[in-house]
C-alpha cells in the first residue's frame, strides 16, 4: 500500500506543478513583465537618484546592449567593508549609548575605589536621576524635530514637486548636475506630458500587440523585448490584456544630455487592471476587476536638437 500511495502523491503533485506552472509565468505579464531591461546611455550601470515616487533603490538593469561597465557605488556593488568593522554575531550598538553607558560604569567604579560606594550615595544616586531625565528630555525633543523635518520634506504630490497629485508641474522644472555625469537638460511642462502620454499609449500597444506602434514610442532595443515577450506569451497559447490605465503620480529623478542625445528618467507610479488568459479566453491569472499598483523608473532619449522622446529603458522600483 506504501508505494502505490506514493505514485498517488507523486501524481498529484506533477499535476499541480504543470497546472500552476503556467499560472505562475504570466504573473507581471504587462508591458516589460516586472523586468529592468533598456540603455540609459552612459548611466546604465549606475543608479538613478531617489524621488519622491521612488524613495528606495532602484533595481539594476536585468537586460541591456549597453556594454556592462565597472560597478558603481549604490547600484549593485559590493560594499567595502569598514575599517575595524564588527565581526559578525556581535550586536549593533548605539555609539552614543556605549559612551554613555560607559562612562556611568566608569564613575561607579571611580566611587567604589575612592570610597564614595558604586553611585556616590543617595546623594550620587538623585543626581544622576536628575542626568537621565534631561537626556530623555533632549532625545525626545531632537526625535520631535526629526520628525517634524520628514514630514515638511515629502509634501507635495504629482508629476513635479509641489504639484496636484496625479498632474503635471505648472513650470520647467531646473536643470540639476545629473549624478552618472553629463550635462544637465532642463525639462518642461510639454516634456512631462509627452511622458505621460507614451506611458498610455504603450500599454494600448501592448494590449493590441501592436509591434509597428510600438516601434514610433520606443528604442529598437525596447521593441525587441516587447516583441519577444509578446511571442513567447503567444508561444504559451496565453495573451495579455491590460486596461483601465490610471497615472497617479510621477517626478523626475534626473535629465542629461552626452553624444548629441538628451535622456529624462522618470519615477511614474500608475494603476492598471492586468490580466492573462489563455486560448480559450480563460483569465489564468490577474483579475478583470482589482487594479494593480506599478512604480518603474522609465527612461527616455532623444535627439538634442529636437524630436519625440522614446521610451529606452525601463526599471522597477523596490
Amino acid at each position: 500500500m506504501k508505494p502505490r500511495l506514493l505514485r498517488s502523491a507523486l501524481s498529484a503533485f506533477v499535476g499541480a506543478s504543470l497546472l500552476v506552472g503556467p499560472m505562475a509565468m504570466q504573473a507581471d505579464a504587462r508591458p516589460g513583465q516586472g523586468g529592468s531591461m533598456g540603455s540609459r546611455g552612459s548611466h546604465t550601470w549606475s543608479a538613478p537618484p531617489v524621488t519622491r515616487t521612488t524613495p528606495y533603490s532602484t533595481a539594476p538593469m536585468d537586460r541591456s546592449i549597453t556594454p556592462r561597465t565597472a560597478p558603481t557605488p549604490g547600484f549593485g556593488a559590493p560594499q567595502m567593508a569598514a575599517p575595524f568593522a564588527r565581526p559578525m554575531g556581535y550586536p549593533n550598538r548605539h555609539p552614543f549609548l556605549t559612551g554613555l553607558a560607559g562612562g556611568f560604569l566608569g564613575a561607579g567604579l571611580f566611587g567604589m575605589l575612592s570610597g564614595h560606594g558604586f553611585m556616590g550615595g543617595m546623594h550620587g544616586f538623585f543626581s544622576l536621576l536628575g542626568l537621565l531625565v534631561q537626556i530623555g528630555l533632549v532625545v525626545m525633543f531632537v526625535m520631535w524635530l526629526v520628525r517634524r523635518f520628514r514630514r515638511g520634506a515629502a509634501g507635495g504630490n504629482g508629476f513635479g514637486m509641489g504639484t496636484p497629485r496625479g498632474s503635471m508641474p505648472g513650470a520647467a522644472s531646473s536643470p540639476t548636475a545629473p549624478a552618472g555625469g553629463g550635462t544637465p537638460v532642463q525639462i518642461t511642462t510639454a516634456d512631462y506630458q509627452s511622458f505621460q502620454q507614451t506611458l498610455m499609449d504603450i500599454q494600448t500597444a501592448w494590449n493590441q500587440q501592436n509591434i509597428p506602434a510600438m516601434q514610433q514610442m520606443a528604442t529598437p532595443e525596447m521593441v525587441s523585448y516587447f516583441n519577444e515577450q509578446l511571442a513567447t506569451l503567444a508561444s504559451q497559447g496565453a495573451r495579455n490584456v491590460v486596461s483601465d490605465v490610471r497615472f497617479l503620480q510621477g517626478d523626475l529623478a534626473e535629465a542629461w544630455r552626452e553624444n548629441g542625445m538628451d535622456y529624462a528618467s522618470v519615477a511614474m507610479r500608475y494603476s492598471l487592471i492586468d490580466l492573462t488568459t489563455n486560448a480559450t479566453g480563460q483569465v489564468v491569472d490577474g483579475s478583470s476587476t482589482t487594479p494593480v499598483t506599478i512604480t518603474e523608473v522609465w527612461t527616455f532619449v532623444r535627439p538634442s536638437r529636437g524630436g519625440r522622446w522614446l521610451l529606452s529603458a525601463i526599471q522597477q522600483a523596490r
